[in-house]
């Protein structure tokens, strides 16, 4: 923070005191109740709004004296020989003065005047996230009424508030409710999909009470752990740039093998690795595998005569699923799409074995077209397959203490391994339906409408890694250009999704009428239950 906004900026440490104590804690150590809450700015010019807290008894006992018409008040000023005597008789008119011990007057202060208690740096007034209608169950959740203070405190309606670490998006759903513009970020899928279902949330219960609310999107920034892995020195040129990144990118496949705890083969052309009886074939590191990809594993593997193979990558083409892989078994190979978790950029989950492979998942969604517009059609989700396999459910069994329990996914079915006193394990299926796998679905009537456009280096630097205006090495201007991703935005223009206390699901949409007759491309987005985004395209034709 020192290094972000300057140590002379750094204004105040707010303790928040989290919950009142356990007792039995306080008899082994002195327990941990409270949050540092370090306030920043950027400079000496800053937005602060004075709050207020309710009056606590303590400081209603300081109000001690009652007028005639009961008002509690307290003699606040001691009015001296400085005040002039006009004001003190017009004082007395108005019932403003308390007259004291040896004839000293006092000005009134009314406990009914005062807007509350001025805040300080102790908040012990905003309670942890407990059940109800707040929690979320999200680890790091913070209570809205926390945020809802900080808020008011350092900004105005209008006035943009940005976290980026948003977790289950408290931040932007008191902002949002506050009337002030915001950003959220997380690397997390799983803090992204909660924020984005809470702020739906959010915009559904301000339409019902009749106020404004304001759309949002949920944009991929990019490719950034991939582009900072693989990020080589401006400086080199033509062979040693090569070089470099052919040296970075092996490094990134040895590190992808062994987080996927594959064997490498060092002198085959094309694959990868092999991973007990199946060859591993990595995907290209910054473009979606798509179909000539997996026809060339496929050609691969009936020159070697092996019949089956896991291919690694990070995206693949929508749509690809599952007719490629049928296409594969009728040739006799087994073809098993894996993708590559962010969890792989972190050394430690990949020492300790903790790196998930999740197989691609695909969806079905056929249209329905109105009888009788033409126009209008409704989009009906017939089909979410999932193939996660884990392939842990073993090791777990074998590794649970007796009286234990875990979750773990298995070919596509969510079990929960428990292991009773007496070393015995059952399997509880927890996923019966396909259905259950959906924790979001969203449509998109007009998904081809919105291309994607970032901005891009020109001339100087790595494309997406240039921090500024200005190179830093040479002083030199950097040109910006912008670009077509080849991808396009997508924006929830009808969607439906499970709550913690309402678990129903609409299998379809609402209808849509398009405006004018002919082809559209329509997306369908379905989240899963462990935040994977799964896309599939539906072309319709009206009129």
């Amino acid at each position: 923070m020192d290094d972000v906004f300057g140590r002379a900026n750094f204004q105040n440490n707010v303790r928040w005191k989290r919950m009142s104590v356990s007792g039995f804690k306080g008899k082994l150590k002195l327990p941990f109740n409270h949050e540092s809450i370090f306030l920043y700015t950027r400079s000496d010019q800053f937005t602060f709004n004075p709050q207020c807290q309710e009056y606590t008894d303590e400081y209603k006992s300081r109000f001690r004296y009652k007028d005639a018409n009961g008002r509690l008040y307290r003699a606040d000023q001691n009015l001296g020989t400085a005040t002039a005597p006009e004001t003190i008789v017009q004082m007395r008119k108005d019932g403003l003065i308390h007259e004291g011990e040896n004839g000293k007057l006092y000005r009134k202060q009314f406990l009914e005047e005062l807007p509350g208690v001025y805040l300080d740096d102790v908040w012990t007034d905003v309670p942890w996230v407990t059940a109800g209608n707040e929690r979320i169950a999200y680890p790091t959740q913070k209570p809205e009424a926390l945020l809802e203070r900080i808020i008011s405190l350092s900004s105005n309606e209008g006035d943009l508030v940005a976290d980026f670490f948003c977790g289950s998006g408290t931040t932007a759903a008191v902002a949002e409710k506050l009337g002030r513009k915001w950003i959220a970020t997380d690397l997390g899928k799983f803090g992204i999909h909660t924020t984005r279902k809470r702020l739906i949330q959010v915009q559904r219960e301000l339409k019902a009470g009749g106020k404004p609310f304001r759309a949002f999107e949920v944009l991929n920034l990019g490719r950034y752990e991939r582009q900072a892995y693989l990020n080589v020195s401006s400086r080199l040129t033509g062979k040693k740039k090569a070089e470099a990144l052919q040296r970075k990118e092996q490094e990134f496949r040895a590190l992808i093998l062994r987080a996927y705890k594959a064997e490498p083969l060092q002198d085959d052309p094309f694959f990868d690795g092999k991973h007990a009886a199946r060859l591993v074939a990595i995907g290209p590191i910054n473009l979606p595998v798509g179909r000539l990809f997996v026809e060339e594993v496929i050609t691969e593997c009936r020159k070697r005569g092996a019949s089956r193979a896991d291919i690694l990558a990070f995206e693949f083409e929508m749509g690809l699923f599952p007719a490629v892989l049928d296409e594969a078994k009728r040739k006799g190979i087994d073809v098993a799409p894996k993708i590559i978790p962010p969890e792989v950029f972190d050394k430690r989950a990949v020492d300790k074995g903790q790196v998930r492979f999740s197989d691609v998942a695909y969806v079905e969604a056929n249209p329905r077209y109105d009888a009788k517009d033409k126009l209008t059609v409704s989009i009906e989700l017939t089909d979410f397959s999932v193939h996660y396999s884990q392939g842990i459910a073993d090791e777990l069994a074998h590794g649970l203490k007796e009286g234990k329990s875990e979750v773990v996914c298995d070919t596509g079915t969510l079990y929960k391994v428990s292991k009773d006193k007496k070393g015995i394990v059952t399997r509880e299926a927890l996923t019966k339906n396909w259905t259950d796998w959906v924790d979001y679905w969203a449509v998109d009537f007009h998904y081809e409408s919105r291309k994607e456009i970032i901005q891009v280096a020109k001339t100087m630097g790595v494309e997406g890694e240039i921090p500024g205006l200005v190179d830093a090495s040479s002083g030199e201007f950097i040109e910006f250009e912008e670009r077509w991703t080849g991808a396009y935005i997508f924006e929830n223009q009808w969607q439906s999704f499970r709550t913690r206390k309402d678990r129903s699901l609409e299998l379809t949409s609402a209808p849509h009428t398009y405006t004018k007759p002919g082809r559209y491309t329509v997306a369908v987005k379905v989240i899963d239950i462990f935040g994977n985004d799964t896309m599939a395209l539906i072309p319709v034709s009206v009129g």
